[in-house]
């Protein structure tokens, strides 16, 4: 079954924010959906550990994939947007602007493709920072999460011009040029490190083969910086690190596999840090990162257990008492893809 949705307008009483990827291929209709509750040991899910033909082209991850939990509370995400918004590459944001400008038939507006989209986050940020009419594509397998990405997006562009919105449930990433068709963007928050190097290398294909600029930020670099610094903390990351990278996901090797993709396939590519920069004011989403931190790398290293558990107090404390100084590095890459067919 197949079904898009399309909003003009609206604003919603509730507030959260951003991003759950992949869920089964194809498109279904967009539902309202409850709210998603805290994991154990009030892990929010998403800050650790958490368990056809002839239709329009749509946005696939894995085909014949299970029906899962969607990956990401918006609990979770509504703590991390602030975050995410000022993390985020500004100096990416003037090579995109000329790029969109020069595009043969911008006339017609510019068409986006957010993949993973969750609550619509990188829309919220990115919208309101591009010139010129938008039509905004958001792909995601949890309703819930499209529907508020549908009622809480931006409506206006920079210059005052009309955003408006189509969501599609469904897979992210398994792109195919036709289904970039008419694209001018492609965007996602926190993806690539999710993705195998197969999935990227499809999406590199998608994107330069169709011409279409990629912006991709947010992806884990696997370095964290705690201050003051304990005598875990690198063993902690290394646990953390391997735990990304599990069933095949590249983890923070996945910017430089999409380096490598897009550059392969003619495509000029840029990465800038995009780093979390949390301090007191950010205690709320540094305790759910710590303890989704630790709770990524116990899992991955079950004999961290018992000295992971103190290390945790210890910096749950440092927290709460505004001593705790945390730096996630992450990267965003921005890739302009070379002509197609011969084009200027």
């Amino acid at each position: 079954m197949r079904d898009t949705t399309t909003v003009t307008g609206g604003i919603p009483a509730q507030s959260g924010p951003r991003a759950a990827e992949s869920g089964r291929g194809g498109e279904e209709p967009v539902a309202d959906g409850a709210p998603h509750e805290s994991g154990p040991s009030g892990v929010i899910a998403g800050a650790g550990p958490v368990a056809g033909p002839g239709e329009r082209a749509t946005v696939r991850l894995r085909d014949g994939a299970q029906e899962e939990e969607p990956r990401y509370a918006p609990e979770w995400l509504q703590l991390r947007e602030g975050a995410d918004a000022g993390a985020r590459a500004q100096d990416l944001l003037d090579p995109l602007r000329i790029r969109l400008a020069n595009l043969a038939g911008r006339a017609g507006g510019l068409v986006v493709h957010d993949l993973g989209c969750g609550t619509g986050s990188m829309g919220r940020w990115l919208a309101p920072r591009l010139d010129g009419a938008q039509h905004w594509i958001l792909h995601d397998r949890d309703p819930y999460l499209l529907h508020f990405a549908a009622v809480a997006s931006a409506r206006t562009a920079a210059d005052g011009s009309r955003v408006t919105v189509e969501t599609r449930r469904g897979d992210v990433a398994r792109l195919t040029p036709d289904a970039l068709t008419g694209a001018s963007l492609v965007t996602a928050s926190a993806l690539l490190d999710v993705l195998t190097r197969e999935e990227i290398e499809t999406l590199a294909a998608a994107c330069t083969g169709a011409g279409c600029t990629a912006l991709l930020t947010l992806s884990v670099a696997g370095r964290v910086e705690l201050s003051p610094s304990h005598p875990l903390d690198a063993e902690i990351a290394e646990a953390f690190n391997a735990h990304q990278r599990r069933t095949g996901m590249l983890g923070p090797d996945a910017v430089t596999v999409a380096c490598e993709a897009f550059s392969e396939r003619g495509a000029t590519v840029r990465v800038d840090p995009s780093p979390w920069r949390l301090g007191p004011d950010e205690s709320a989403l540094t305790e759910q990162w710590l303890r989704g931190w630790v709770g990524a790398a116990v899992e991955q290293e079950p004999g961290l257990s018992e000295r992971a558990e103190r290390y945790l107090e210890e910096r749950l404390a440092a927290c709460a008492a505004g001593e705790l100084q945390v730096v996630v590095h992450h990267s965003d890459l921005l890739a302009l893809p070379g002509p197609v067919g011969g084009a200027s």
